[in-house]
């Protein structure tokens, strides 16, 4: 089963290549999308060997930079998509893991969850992340513990099937709730995240981010 990581960035210039270098490290395919950065975001992943850069533009949210590097890996023929973010907080050596557990249980979507570190985070992010699990359970039955983890790996035949239109931070929520909808199937692994509470050069608008992630969850309930 081809293999690639996709990183959407954002003014990403201090820690996008650091990232980039451990994923190649890996062995697999690494897609870097540059979500329109004012800094030398696309410069740093450029230099590095064994990364394709994607660009946007213009900033036009996560969620695009997300379905720009998922249209580009569906065409070079890659049946399993893992995300991780710019920013350095995903342990980015669990990514074999990850990808060997979505394979051996059959799952469309397999999530590295923080389920062990929701007690280290802050406000909002703590409450929605406990009440999200909470809701996603009781909607659809997924037995998922971290529902809101950008650390995750999709298959193909799942980004084949789905018409996605988020475009911000919301499209992560919009792709679980399709996939329920669909008749996919969704697991978590746990994953320890090497910063649980997020990077502070984070762009997620703890307010915000979190309203429309809850719009869209309850949009498609």
């Amino acid at each position: 089963m081809a293999v690639c990581i996709l990183i959407p960035a954002y003014n990403a210039e201090q820690t996008i290549g650091p990232v980039a270098r451990e994923c190649v490290a890996l062995g697999y395919a690494v897609v870097v999308v540059d979500d329109g950065s004012r800094d030398a975001t696309a410069k740093a992943a450029a230099g590095q060997q064994g990364v394709t850069l994607l660009a946007h533009e213009r900033n036009r949210g996560k969620g695009r930079a997300l379905k720009t590097g998922f249209e580009w890996a569906l065409v070079h023929g890659f049946e399993a998509i893992v995300t991780v973010d710019a920013d350095g907080q995903h342990d980015v050596s669990a990514v074999p893991r990850l990808v060997a557990a979505a394979r051996e249980e059959g799952v469309d979507i397999m999530i590295a969850s923080r389920f062990g570190q929701f007690e280290e985070m802050a406000g909002l992010r703590k409450v929605w992340n406990r009440f999200g699990v909470w809701c996603m359970r009781q909607r659809t039955g997924f037995e998922i513990s971290d529902s809101q983890s950008g650390f995750r790996c999709y298959s193909g035949r799942l980004l084949r099937s789905l018409s996605l239109g988020a475009e911000g931070y919301d499209l992560e929520m919009e792709i679980l709730m399709k996939a329920w909808r669909n008749g996919f199937s969704i697991a978590s692994l746990a994953v320890a995240a090497r910063v649980a509470d997020g990077r502070s050069t984070s762009h997620f608008r703890p307010v915000r981010d979190t309203w429309n992630i809850c719009m869209t969850f309850l949009r498609y309930m």
